[in-house]
């Protein structure tokens, strides 16, 4: 299923040793100081501040998030959905693709080789909301062939931390 989103042929960007242990500091607390990330990776401020701005304008660090429970904000029910569509065009990936990215129960969506086209991440408060946003919201998307969904039980895993 072919896709606009060819992140592949980007050019891989340049770091040093210094740089990556600043992504990895950010990555476990985005809310540390130039100061303090200086004072970790014995640099003074100035050159990490101007590596940070440079990182950023270059697209490694994409954006500051904060990482929410779902369990305390009741988005407890976290479903794997994969989805098939009858048509492998541009136009029928364009028009789901289109529709995935104004659902907020959808917080992933991955593009996937084997049976299925597409893999989706879907946090719900319950079992009835799912199968609501299910039935008037995802099955309704033209061009869908075949779903499957699965029910995370429990979470064993679950990190943003690529470095």
């Amino acid at each position: 299923m072919p896709t606009d989103l060819s992140k592949e042929q980007a050019e891989t960007v340049r770091l040093d040793k210094k740089d990556y242990e600043i992504l990895r500091l950010l990555q476990t607390n985005a809310k540390l100081t130039v100061r303090e990330i200086a004072a970790r990776v014995h640099l003074s401020p100035t050159p990490v501040h101007e590596r940070i701005k440079r990182m950023e304008s270059q697209g490694v660090i994409r954006q500051y998030v904060t990482l929410v429970d779902s369990h305390l904000v009741n988005k407890g029910i976290k479903v794997i959905c994969y989805v098939s569509l009858r048509e492998h065009t541009r136009k029928a990936g364009k028009i789901f693709i289109d529709s995935i990215l104004k659902f907020k129960e959808v917080i992933e969506c991955y593009n996937v080789s084997g049976e299925f086209d597409f893999q989706l991440k879907i946090v719900a408060e319950s079992m009835a909301s799912y199968h609501t946003f299910y039935v008037n919201a995802l099955s309704e998307i033209k061009g869908i062939g075949q779903t499957k969904s699965v029910f995370v039980m429990d979470t064993i895993k679950e990190t943003h931390q690529i470095l």
